[in-house]
């Protein structure tokens, strides 16, 4: 009995976290990585096991998503070209950059970035068609690079630089937050691949999460889906700001969740 009480709150877990990760086109390692760590498993495998589970949470919302027609498709491959090589630079980089320090950088620059998204006027996706959109596809692969090194490095999907960037470039936040989730399962597979020659990730907790991680995802796009522009708009920029000041603390030493 507690053995199925204990596997149900894995999966409620995932539920949760893959809700999230599809609402705002995050991959879910933000929360991944915390919650293996709070349950004993050591940081560096937490975030290659995070790395893994990333994977399933971002191929589960780009299906969702892909049935609602709201990923830009050559964006996303674009963004992923380039984040592929930045993963892959991320994860090689946990064995000799200082997290702590990179935090406290990264947290600082996303700062401002979320109150940007914040004040930003955004289209609702009825507003305007996927092929009317245009992008300036040479800034792209720049912004694919940095997302795809926090990815690796951090144990994060690229959303929290991916959404941003890609709102910043012209698509609407629905559209955006659909392409990041398509894109992240490149970027994640890139650093899940790394971490796993590494030895960092545990597949027992794979097994625990993942279920709950593909089911949220799918609930997740379909909330999305019918949510205000604006109001998703505001609070992906609210999550930002958290994840910021979290990042900012964790590199400080501060030893918050």
């Amino acid at each position: 009995m507690l053995r199925y009480l204990e596997y149900t709150g894995y999966f409620a877990v995932g539920v949760f976290i893959g809700i999230l990760a599809a609402l705002f086109g995050l991959g879910g390692g933000f929360l991944v990585v915390p919650v293996l760590n709070f349950l004993g498993v050591e940081i560096h495998h937490a975030v290659g096991t995070s790395s893994a589970a990333v994977v399933f949470t971002s191929l589960s919302s780009a299906i969702g998503y892909s049935r609602q027609g709201r990923i830009h498709y050559k964006t996303g491959l674009l963004l992923a070209s380039t984040a592929v090589i930045g993963a892959y630079a991320g994860a090689w980089m946990t064995g000799y950059v200082s997290a702590g320090q990179l935090k406290v950088i990264f947290g600082l620059a996303l700062l401002p970035v979320a109150f940007r998204v914040y004040r930003k006027k955004t289209a609702e996706p009825g507003d305007v068609r996927l092929e009317e959109v245009r992008i300036n596809y040479k800034l792209v692969p720049i912004g694919g690079f940095f997302a795809g090194i926090s990815s690796g490095l951090l144990g994060v999907g690229g959303g929290i630089i991916n959404v941003p960037f890609l709102t910043y470039l012209g698509l609407p936040i629905h559209y955006a937050v659909a392409t990041s989730s398509f894109t992240i399962v490149f970027t994640a597979s890139a650093g899940a691949i790394k971490h796993y020659t590494l030895g960092n990730v545990e597949v027992q907790w794979l097994i625990l999460l993942v279920p709950g991680l593909i089911t949220g995802a799918q609930l997740g796009a379909r909330v999305a889906r019918r949510t205000k522009a604006s109001s998703l708009k505001k609070a992906f920029a609210v999550v930002m700001f958290l994840l910021a000041l979290r990042m900012i603390l964790k590199g400080l030493g501060f030893g918050v969740p």
